[in-house]
């Protein structure tokens, strides 16, 4: 097996995987300022991915070769579905295959899947031995919960692990508190101690509430983790990973946010709906003092001309 964990430089930097966000488009545009050290793709069913729709989840599987090392998350309850897709994400050239067992979507939960998995560890751990037959050269990880309705990491994380894992990450919350209350970064500590002492070559990343590139270093290191997934502060903000915190104004903003469009239109014109770029549009504007009235405009947008003139309107008024 070839384990790209192992060869990665400190702190390991992650772009989480996002459901309609971290979609290759976004990837690239984060590529075009500076890449972390991994990218993950969205998560992705695998009884999709097994069924007669897998057609339609196929571009959620797309990546550039550029985007390596780059990890396909899946999520899925049966061992069957599980194996099959991770053969599947290994024929595409994936570097790794990440199981999701930290979602709290409801319609994910119903299926078993998701922080569900956190209830049934021996599940969990039929899934991860499925997805290690599927793709038996690839290294497995787990991104996963504090536990469902209280910490549980003194039985939870031993049970992942027991299946053997090359990676964990770990989201400082459990299922119940969902993003409702900070991110417990002592529990993930805790955690990491009890995986060390398991397995110590699985590496063991840190994920929550992380908003600047400092930040996520700086846990890394007080924490003792290999390193840290950064979510949310990416939105809107494809640059965090240079590092620099200065605000970029307004003609910077919109000139990513158009290249991150025409990305996507090139890329999934006819397999994705435009609306997808909304959420980001809305990102990229947040916070700019004076700009609700062009935020709301960009929120109306639903073809890339649309939104290329919404931009070059607001561009040309701060001419």
């Amino acid at each position: 097996m070839q384990n790209f964990w192992l060869t990665l430089p400190r702190p390991v930097l992650i772009l989480a995987p996002m459901a309609n966000i971290t979609n290759s488009s976004f990837r690239q545009t984060v590529m075009k300022y500076k890449r972390p050290t991994v990218f993950f793709t969205e998560f992705v069913s695998a009884d999709g991915l097994c069924s007669a729709g897998k057609e339609k989840l196929l571009p959620d599987l797309y990546f550039a070769p550029s985007e390596r090392p780059i990890v396909a998350q899946l999520f899925g309850a049966k061992a069957g579905a599980m194996e099959r897709a991770s053969s599947l994400c290994a024929s595409l050239g994936f570097d790794g295959i990440d199981i999701n067992m930290g979602c709290p979507d409801r319609g994910v939960e119903a299926q078993g899947a998701g922080a569900a998995m956190i209830k049934t560890p021996e599940v969990a751990q039929e899934i991860i031995l499925a997805a290690r037959r599927g793709a038996p050269d690839l290294p497995i990880s787990v991104k996963t919960r504090l536990g469902f309705n209280e910490v549980e990491i003194e039985t939870w994380i031993p049970a992942l692990l027991k299946s053997g894992l090359e990676a964990i990450t770990i989201h400082g919350r459990t299922r119940k508190e969902l993003s409702k209350v900070p991110a417990r970064w002592e529990e993930i500590a805790r955690a990491a101690k009890i995986a060390r002492r398991l397995s110590p070559e699985t590496l063991v990343i840190g994920n929550g509430d992380v908003r600047t590139l400092a930040e996520a270093k700086e846990k890394t290191e007080r924490y003792k983790l290999d390193g840290v997934m950064v979510g949310r502060a990416v939105l809107g903000q494809p640059w965090f990973f240079t590092g620099e915190e200065h605000p970029r104004d307004l003609r910077e903003r919109l000139d990513a946010l158009l290249y991150h469009a025409t990305l996507f239109d090139n890329l999934f014109g006819k397999t994705k709906n435009f609306l997808d770029m909304r959420k980001h549009a809305a990102a990229y504007v947040s916070g700019v003092e004076g700009a609700k009235d062009l935020r709301v405009r960009l929120l109306t947008t639903s073809t890339l001309k649309e939104l290329r003139h919404v931009i070059v309107g607001a561009l040309s008024v701060q001419s």
